[in-house]
């Protein structure tokens, strides 16, 4: 779909969003005091488990087969990211790596497909016209390996992070885009996050399908901390895997631009806005940017009770991902 329409779409939905707020807030109250009991009495998880896996499946259900007739192209380049795990940044280094430093945009999606976004018309489509001096497309997917296409001859950059900082991030994201004051517990999220129906599936799920493309001359497996501590070596290696050779200029460019700094700038250019009534008024992307900082809204027994589930299903999953060495480091 032509970058036009889709800003058209994206300013819409934010107009519409900032109407529909107003005619809401008596609903949104209303919710409000229904859960204000079951809240008190820890039974809140119960009211939304139901809708929360029926939309979780319905939404699975279609997104899942977004690609299964796509067949990758040389010049693609799929960010293959776990929800919260640095997917911006990582596609925002490889966006600048294709243009050498110098890519320019209104909107991160106006020149980054996401063929499984779960919002209507949110980015440009594959089918419309790219152009770099690299000849090289990024693509964001929160797909698992097993709905991805996989071809020689394209590139895969898989990112995974700590899945108490994904568990963090999320509740803040949602909360932002989505429920606003009727966002539930922390405490309650957790359940929801640790369990067959989180959103965009299970943390384990995703990390064991990549963690098998690991020796893939043309995947990079890469970790949100591993950038975090050497943002230098990050881009050399997502540079390498994408076949770029970067001048000293080019290089300067592209790690000044993908620094927490410069990207929260320009936040505006990633954060999508509303996308209900219930939303907060203002709301951001680029949140913290941190590695290992979970305790800001979780207890160190909950931060347990993360990672023994998520090392626990690492083993139903036969996957010998070294979680102590890249997690608990």
């Amino acid at each position: 779909m032509h970058t036009t329409i889709i800003h058209e779409k994206r300013e819409h939905r934010k107009k519409l969003m900032k109407s529909l707020r107003i005619v809401f807030m008596p609903l949104a109250f209303l919710i409000q005091c229904i859960f204000f009991i079951p809240r008190l009495l820890g039974l809140e998880y119960f009211l939304i488990y139901l809708p929360f896996r029926a939309v979780s499946t319905i939404a699975h259900a279609k997104i899942n087969c977004r690609l299964q007739d796509y067949t990758p192209k040389k010049h693609d380049v799929f960010i293959c990211s776990y929800f919260k795990s640095g997917t911006n940044w990582t596609m925002h280094i490889a966006q600048q790596i294709a243009h050498r430093g110098q890519a320019e945009f209104d909107h991160i999606h106006n020149v980054i497909p996401w063929p499984d976004s779960p919002i209507p018309h949110y980015s440009i489509s594959l089918e419309d016209p790219f152009d770099s001096p690299t000849n090289l497309r990024v693509i964001k997917t929160h797909l698992q390996a097993k709905n991805m296409p996989y071809n020689n001859e394209a590139t895969y950059i898989c990112v995974v992070r700590d899945p108490k900082d994904v568990f963090v991030s999320s509740y803040f994201f949602v909360r932002s885009l989505f429920f606003g004051k009727l966002m539930p517990l922390p405490k309650t999220w957790l359940k929801t996050y640790m369990g067959k129906y989180a959103l965009h599936g299970p943390w384990a799920e995703f990390t064991a399908g990549y963690w098998e493309w690991r020796h893939r001359k043309n995947v990079l497996f890469i970790t949100f901390e591993e950038m975090k501590d050497d943002l230098p070596e990050a881009i050399r290696k997502i540079a390498t895997v994408m076949g770029v050779e970067l001048n000293e200029e080019q290089f300067a460019n592209v790690a000044h631009r993908s620094s927490y700094k410069y990207m929260k700038s320009i936040d505006h250019k990633f954060y999508p806005g509303p996308l209900t009534p219930f939303a907060l008024t203002q709301g951001s992307m680029i949140r913290s940017g941190k590695k290992n900082n979970s305790q800001e809204l979780i207890s160190t027994k909950e931060q347990k009770q993360i990672d023994d589930y998520c090392r626990q299903h690492l083993q139903e999953l036969n996957c010998d991902f070294p979680y102590e060495n890249y997690i608990l480091q």
